[in-house]
């Protein structure tokens, strides 16, 4: 074999490899760039929370310090417990009727007026014989998911009569509980209490959500966090409705 003919071959072998070189790059270079690109659709997807659920409606809501507290009274959200339903029950009653079972009603002239029941109480997971009396009514009470204080200095100072009215009867807002568990949380919103029962913070944190979101409420930096942080174990807990 002659000189030059042996140094043709090696010349095209070395092109070959240089080839094989190049295209071996562009094949890791793409395979980057498909990585990357996958990688980025999987954490917007998982940072984009589902459309419906409470930590989409979160997102939504506005984020800012409270306002004072000065003005605030009980008699500005009305009357306790008034029939706005009109169906000729209190709130109290239809509440107690919602949430408890094997009821019994009074056989006197007040026929919305519950006199025993059984409350599977969400806030501590206890059961509860409910008897109404002096003194053994308060073991339930009704609660307000958002206090009506909390709601006074995060946006309700500014509502009419009626809104607030409105507001402090929703069922929305409205859940009996344990009466001790009402009395522990007070005005307190989810970054100072939470329910002792943790089976069901996410849907206590939701359904404060959806009444914010209902009423145009905002929340305070600590509050939206808090409620980040319960959802963030629960992405697809679903914003609730009334009931």
């Amino acid at each position: 074999m002659s000189t030059k003919s042996s140094k043709s071959q090696k010349s095209q072998k070395s092109a070959r490899l240089r080839r094989a070189v190049r295209i071996t790059l562009i094949a890791l270079a793409l395979g980057v760039v498909i990585a990357n690109a996958v990688n980025q659709q999987t954490i917007e997807a998982h940072e984009a929370p589902a459309s419906g659920t409470a930590l989409a409606a979160l997102a939504t809501l506005d984020v800012k310090g409270p306002a004072a507290s000065t003005g605030y009274e009980r008699e500005n959200f009305g009357s306790a417990w008034a029939d706005v339903d009109g169906n000729g029950c209190d709130t109290r009653n239809d509440i107690l009727a919602r949430d408890l079972t094997d009821l019994t009603y009074s056989t006197r002239d007040k026929a919305c007026e519950i006199r025993t029941g059984t409350f599977d109480d969400p806030y501590t997971g206890e059961v509860i014989s409910f008897v109404r009396g002096n003194k053994t009514s308060a073991a339930v009470q009704i609660d307000h998911v958002i206090p009506l204080m909390d709601a006074w200095r995060k946006g309700a100072q500014s509502w009419d009569a009626q809104t607030r009215l409105r507001f402090a009867n929703d069922p929305l807002n409205l859940l009996a509980s344990d009466g001790s568990a009402n009395q522990s949380k007070g005005a307190r919103d989810a970054s100072a209490w939470l329910p002792p029962n943790n089976a069901f913070r996410c849907t206590y944190v939701a359904r404060q959500i959806a009444v914010k979101v209902t009423y145009d409420l905002w929340v305070t930096p600590a509050e939206h966090d808090a409620m980040a942080t319960v959802l963030d174990g629960c992405p697809s807990e679903p914003l609730p409705v009334a009931s």
